[in-house]
């Protein structure tokens, strides 16, 4: 079912059709014309690619990529039991609990994720607070993406009808019982491909750990060119394994999206 707007007529879709043509031609033609750079300035000779046949510049890169999955699970498990904080508290009665949740959603979505990393990396230790180098770049991303999944969570909360919460009302429920029990895990459902889109985003986020030093995928690429002198593979080679991770990602998310589809 569309909500926010009406399913597109045959005009419209034909021509979505002409535009995705046009767009994966002129995209092709982009990458025909950046491998041919490539290949006229001696980038894509083997010479240059056999490095990456071998298993010890596998397992290097590797070791980043699983600071980056550790990083990125840690900020989404923390992410996402502070958002569901932030959202009950948005959506609280109390003036004083929502004013404090939404002020808390507004400041951290228009900060710069950056800036909060300068600030775990200079500012707090300069009042003794000397984070080691995962929680310089957990905690920044954990404060930016807890008011992205807050708003997630909201929005599965007041996509439900109200007859939800007032029948587990009226068989006796608490409003406590009834958020955590009923609303809850309805709206989690709902949300959930909104969710995993946003692990999309995070898993990206964390190639910032490269200004904290933190041993991810990107700071290991840029220690791994500077020994080999290999700056355009070694980069390629990391971007794939960016495009293979964020891509089953989003995979994912799309069938759930499917799924929720066909049991609305």
């Amino acid at each position: 079912m569309t909500v926010l707007y009406d399913a597109p007529g045959p005009r419209t879709r034909r021509r979505i059709m002409i535009w995705s043509v046009v767009s994966a031609v002129v995209l092709a033609g982009l990458l025909a014309l950046g491998l041919w750079q490539f290949a006229k300035h001696g980038q894509l000779d083997a010479a240059r690619w056999a490095p990456f046949t071998q298993w010890p510049i596998w397992e290097y890169l590797l070791v980043g990529l699983l600071g980056t999955l550790e990083a990125a699970a840690y900020v989404a498990v923390l992410s996402a039991v502070a958002g569901v904080f932030l959202a009950l508290g948005r959506l609280s009665r109390v003036r004083l609990v929502r004013w404090l949740a939404t002020g808390y959603i507004e400041i951290a979505r228009t900060l710069p994720v950056l800036l909060m990393i300068y600030v775990t990396l200079f500012a707090l230790p300069g009042v003794g607070v000397n984070l080691p180098l995962l929680w310089k770049l957990v905690l920044p991303l954990t404060v930016a993406n807890a008011a992205a999944f807050a708003e997630i969570f909201r929005a599965g909360v007041l996509s439900l009808p109200r007859g939800q919460s007032e029948a587990a009302l009226s068989l006796g429920m608490s409003g406590t019982q009834t958020m955590r029990f009923v609303v809850l895990p309805q709206a989690v459902r709902h949300v959930m491909p909104a969710l995993v889109s946003q692990l999309v985003s995070l898993l990206k986020d964390t190639s910032l750990g490269y200004v904290v030093a933190f041993t991810e995928l990107l700071y290991r690429a840029q220690v791994l060119s500077a020994y080999n002198h290999l700056l355009v593979q070694t980069f390629l080679v990391v971007t794939f394994v960016y495009l293979v991770c964020n891509s089953s990602l989003s995979f994912l998310a799309h069938r759930l999206r499917r799924s929720e589809k066909a049991h609305g």
